[in-house]
Formats: structure tokens, sequence, C-alpha cells
């Protein structure tokens, strides 16, 4: 695949925040509060590298081997950007993850929190490590997240952790063509986090939802940070 040239990042990075900007103050929100992650599953170290130029500074991954040989290869070059896994986690990949990012944004169930604590209190005794809880809105057998009903829960097991620190909460609704019926997910998507943030007596602060076909709706609905690829860098197959 084709890098992605900076200019052209610098373009869509620019309409994108303009979007944001616009969807926040709908809701009298602060577009600043917004946080933008550009997900570069797929694309090359490269891509990458003109993003950073593009005033791209923090990033998601999918997949723990993809975007170890990434941060790998620009770490040193940009020592100051944000890494975020957002994809599924094998418990067999959890020491890779977080050796190469700074944050999970996909613990879905207690065994993970579990291995992630373990691996943790061993290996680097003085970290906590930022986490969000991922919840299966539309209970979709093809995705990852733990149930709704079964997010209390694992919030009292990552409580238990010492290590990991809670901030909030992430979905990936189920997918439709019409950005407006992600809106109900959205909503209650903030809901769980209001009511988990009311039990365990914590801010939560976090609520990371909206892709690119839907992420001014998600603003609209409260989303602190947006996941974006496809609007970022333009399609796959085009790249």
């Amino acid at each position: 695949m084709t890098a992605v040239p900076r200019p052209a990042i610098a373009q869509r990075r620019a309409r994108i925040l303009e979007t944001i900007a616009a969807a926040a103050a709908r809701r009298g929100r602060r577009p600043e509060d917004v946080a933008l992650m550009a997900v570069t599953k797929v694309h090359d170290a490269e891509t990458v590298r003109n993003a950073v130029g593009a005033g791209c500074r923090l990033f998601g991954e999918n997949r723990v081997q993809e975007g170890a040989a990434k941060i790998a290869e620009l770490g040193a070059e940009f020592p100051g950007l944000e890494w975020r896994l957002i994809g599924p986690l094998q418990t067999n990949k959890a020491k890779s993850a977080l050796q190469w990012f700074a944050a999970v944004e996909s613990l879905d169930r207690e065994r993970l929190a579990v291995r992630l604590e373990s691996l943790l209190a061993e290996g680097a005794p003085a970290r906590r490590l930022p986490v969000l809880i991922e919840i299966n809105l539309g209970g979709e057998a093809s995705k990852s997240g733990v149930a709704q009903d079964q997010a209390p829960r694992l919030l009292e097991a990552v409580l238990g952790c010492p290590h990991l620190d809670p901030r909030g909460v992430m979905a990936v609704p189920p997918y439709d063509d019409d950005p407006e019926k992600s809106r109900p997910h959205f909503r209650r998507l903030v809901e769980i986090r209001d009511g988990l943030a009311a039990r365990a007596g914590l801010p939560l602060p976090e609520v990371s939802m909206g892709m690119s076909h839907d992420f001014a709706i998600a603003v609209e609905e409260g989303a602190t940070v947006v996941r974006v690829g496809t609007a970022l860098f333009g399609p796959r197959n085009a790249a």
C-alpha cells in the first residue's frame, strides 16, 4: 500500500476538526474537549510519519503486532506520540501490548484485567495503565466487548487491580449507512458510563466512540475521543 501524502492528510484533518467543532458547538461543548485519534490500521509507518507532520499526535492500532512494528520504527523519531490499543487483546499478547501501548481501550473481560495486573505488578510496579472498558452495545457475536449488564462486574474487577487506571468506556455500535442510527447507541454508552461512574465514585471522564461515518453524531452525544481512519487517510484500497 502506497503511503498517504502529508498534504492530503492535513486537508482531511482540517475538515474533520471543523466538523468536530461544529458538532461540539451544537451541544455547547468545547471542541478541545474532543480528541481526534488517527486509526492507522493497515497503513505503513511512512503514512504515520506524514500524519504526524499534519498535526496528529494520538494514534490507535487494532493489532498488537502491527502497532508494535510502527511504534518501534517511529518511537525514537517521535517520542511525544500517544499510542492506544483499540482492538481485541488476547491474554497471550498482553505483555507485548504493555511494552508498546500507553493505554488499552479494549478491556472486555476479567481474565484480561487480571493478566495485565499481574504483568504490571511483576514488571512495572510503578506504572498504572489507563484502560477503557469496551461495551458490546449491540450484543453482536462478531464484536468484542463486555455485555452491558456485565459492565459493573468488570469495573469492580478493574478497581481491584491497583496497576490499572479505569478512565471510561469505549464501544463500536452496530454499523448502519445512516449515521443517525448510531445516535441511540452513543446515548446509551454515555448512560452506561454515568452509571458506572456513580457506582464507583469515580469521574470516568473518557467516552471513546464514533468513527469516520458517524463521529459528528458521537461528538453531539458526548464523545471525548473519536477514532477516525478512512475520513483521515482515505479509502484503504485507494491509499
